[in-house]
């Protein structure tokens, strides 16, 4: 395996090679600032100017060269505009044809201009991230700052793409003319005479897309891909789609997200009656709790076993996952005439050691083609949010009760007949459609490179430039003290237990999972001692708290759309993130139960602003923490997905057990106990992201 420095270099196309950012002079410049600064023969100051204007002088020289390229590819399309007039007085068929290709070719050359830009964005992101890093200055703060808006800056022309948009209209223009003149000779009507439909042509389609990403857009759906944390691997030189098309089965990716569904209203089905089971068991209501939690506690293992065994399988995972929730749905079922805590307890464990969402998002990241990843990760977080909702929802439905063969079915056991069924009938389902990938191009062989550079280019750039490609570099790939441009192969492997990652976890890493662990602790807080606390304050019945339990499920999408679509777009990442978390410590600090008589609008709103606040805070959460992850927790099993899900259900057992722990005080203190550790968890999170807000880009 090659370091950053030499893969960057590997990535560029040869004829351009003078005009990209030189990254090894400006690491070497690094290091002696770094040994200078440790002599006392350099002054801060002088460092900071120097190495500014190094990268003025770098930044000028790239975007000189984007300028020029661009008009020759304007040039290029002029000349192609004038043989398209002579085209649209006499068409011909075959000269249209060799007039649509050569609008491609240029198409295709604007592809590898986008990718010039792609490498240099990630190799100026890279070299400051390591001048912050060997020097400990807030560098890029102030460098961007500065730059930014300033009339005689070239960076933002790194970012903005007016020329391309120019080039993209011309070349859609003309490509959408000519297929019209194709489809129907002789027709005086003009495109802009016709409703508006995309021109669906492959080309053009991944020019938008980078044209997208360059701009540093985002829209709904990459915005759930980042919820999901479904994260790609190192960056590696583009292959063709048909390698992925060759894993690719629509019918498994929807088995898969049929499953992320399924296992979410399993989770959630039993909140609004397990306070009701439990005393109908003979133990107290808050051992809620531990009924809810006991789920978590199991996932806690079944994640490390799911994501090991997903370097083997996809199908026989899946299998193992239906057939233990059946049984243990059906065990919490039976808990109720057996008249045992221990079957249900029981049961609830043997559901979350079926938890199978480290396969699913395997799935999606291994064998879902690049072009629809983003889609099918946005499905996963849809599933999610929509089996969230459905379970209490239909627990709400099940307030029947009556008896078949001396088995009890009531609002108490059906939720878990109900899932029994559900599993058995999926568990069919996958038997019959489920499709095991190939596996035949192993994780560390080269592909075969048949593919044209063109092809490459136009998979390379489906990468997001400035966050995604750059994420997928290792960051200890070329080590501080190495002056070669090769690196250990040991220190690119991906880690191989849970020790090795947490090695790999920088301070901003451990911030972000400390602000996922804390939002899913104030989550489960809320969710889980719903019923026991209205039932209280409130004597809601089971049939209302699961119609608040699944209206705060139903927020998530509409949230996720509209910070997805709109707010991101309009602030960074980082500050959304500080936003939110104030805006959930709001929402604990509300929830206390401080006004005497404590009131339903008081509960319902402050618990709104909680959990919505919280959701979007976990997608800005999770979008940050695959942007400063290393690379080496991108793949294999101890990867950044599986620690983020460890640290999210160890807060959702932690805060079911402070539920339980507490109602040993009295139901009357149970919802100031519970919201003191998230109020001071939440306090600190906040403390820490201000610690290191300026490395969150």
């Amino acid at each position: 395996m090659v370091a950053f420095g030499k893969k960057l270099k590997e990535r560029q196309i040869q004829e351009w090679q003078g005009y990209y950012i030189n990254y090894k002079l400006m690491k070497k410049r690094v290091k002696q600032y770094a040994q200078q600064i440790q002599l006392e023969t350099l002054d801060r100051r002088h460092v900071l100017k120097d190495f500014s204007r190094m990268l003025d002088n770098q930044i000028e020289k790239t975007v000189l060269f984007l300028l020029e390229q661009q008009g020759l590819l304007a040039s290029r399309i002029a000349k192609l505009g004038e043989e398209h007039e002579v085209i649209q007085q006499e068409p011909r068929l075959n000269r249209i044809a060799e007039l649509r290709e050569a609008y491609r070719a240029v198409g295709q050359e604007l592809l590898k201009l986008l990718f010039f830009v792609e490498v240099n964005a990630v190799g100026l992101r890279k070299i400051l991230k390591k001048f912050e890093k060997r020097l400990g200055y807030k560098f890029t703060d102030y460098y961007v700052k500065t730059r930014a808006n300033h009339p005689y800056s070239q960076l933002q022309q790194v970012f903005k793409h007016v020329g391309v948009g120019a080039v993209v209209g011309a070349l859609s223009r003309n490509l959408h003319e000519l297929q019209k003149n194709e489809e129907s000779q002789g027709s005086f009507l003009s495109i802009y005479d016709q409703p508006t439909l995309p021109l669906q042509d492959p080309v053009i389609d991944s020019i938008r897309a980078a044209v997208d990403r360059l701009s540093n857009s985002t829209n709904f759906l990459n915005f759930l891909g980042k919820h999901a944390l479904i994260v790609d691997e190192e960056l590696t030189i583009p292959v063709d789609e048909h390698v992925d098309d060759q894993k690719y089965h629509f019918m498994s990716l929807f088995l898969n997200l049929a499953n992320t569904f399924l296992y979410m209203v399993n989770t959630y089905i039993i909140v609004p009656t397990a306070d009701d089971y439990s005393m109908s068991l003979g133990a107290a209501p808050t051992v809620c709790g531990i009924v809810i939690g006991a789920m978590a506690v199991a996932q806690v293992f079944s994640s490390v076993y799911f994501s090991a065994w997903s370097n083997k399988s996809y199908f026989r995972p899946l299998v193992f996952s239906s057939i233990v929730l059946f049984l243990g749905n059906a065990m919490y079922a039976m808990a109720y005439d057996l008249n045992s805590i221990w079957v249900l307890l029981f049961g609830r464990l043997l559901c979350g050691f079926g938890s199978a969402r480290a396969v699913n998002r395997r799935y999606i990241s291994d064998c879902v083609p690049l072009k629809i990843r983003m889609q099918a990760s946005a499905g996963f977080v849809s599933a999610s949010a929509l089996g969230m909702a459905c379970g209490p929802a239909l627990a709400g439905l099940l307030q029947i009760d009556f008896r078949i063969f001396n088995i009890t079915f009531n609002q108490d056991t059906l939720p878990g007949w109900v899932m029994t069924v559900a599993w058995l009938l999926y568990l069919a389902w996958l038997s019959i459609a489920f499709k095991e990938p190939s596996r035949g191009i192993e994780e560390n062989q080269t592909p075969h490179q048949s593919n044209t550079e063109n092809s490459a280019l136009e998979k390379g750039l489906r990468h997001p430039l400035l966050t995604s490609s750059e994420n997928k570099v290792d960051e200890n790939a070329d080590q501080d003290n190495d002056d070669s441009e090769e690196a250990p192969k040991e220190s690119r492997q991906p880690a191989n237990s849970i020790g090795a990652a947490y090695r790999l976890l920088t301070p901003c890493v451990k911030v972000q999972l400390l602000i996922y662990f804390m939002l899913k602790y104030a989550m489960e807080i809320l969710l889980s001692e719903s019923s026991v606390v209205t039932t209280y304050y409130f004597n809601w019945t089971t049939s209302t708290v699961s119609v608040f339990l699944a209206c705060l499920g139903l927020t998530v999408l509409p949230v996720n759309i509209v910070v997805g679509s709109y707010i991101s777009n309009m602030f960074e990442d980082r500050q959304i993130l500080l936003a939110s978390e104030i805006m959930v410590f709001l929402g604990i600090l509300f929830s206390f139960n401080v006004i005497v008589p404590y009131s339903e609008p008081q509960y319902v709103c402050s618990g709104l602003l909680m959990f919505v606040s919280a959701e979007v805070l976990e997608g800005v959460n999770l979008s940050l923490l695959s942007r400063v992850m290393s690379s080496r927790l991108s793949r294999g099993t101890y990867n950044g997905g599986l620690l983020s899900t460890e640290a999210g259900t160890l807060a959702r057992v932690i805060a079911d057990a402070t539920i339980t722990l507490a109602g040993y005080v009295g139901v009357s203190r149970l919802l100031n106990i519970t919201l003191i550790p998230s109020f001071f968890i939440c306090v600190v999170s906040i403390f820490a992201t201000c610690y290191t807000y300026n490395s969150l880009y």
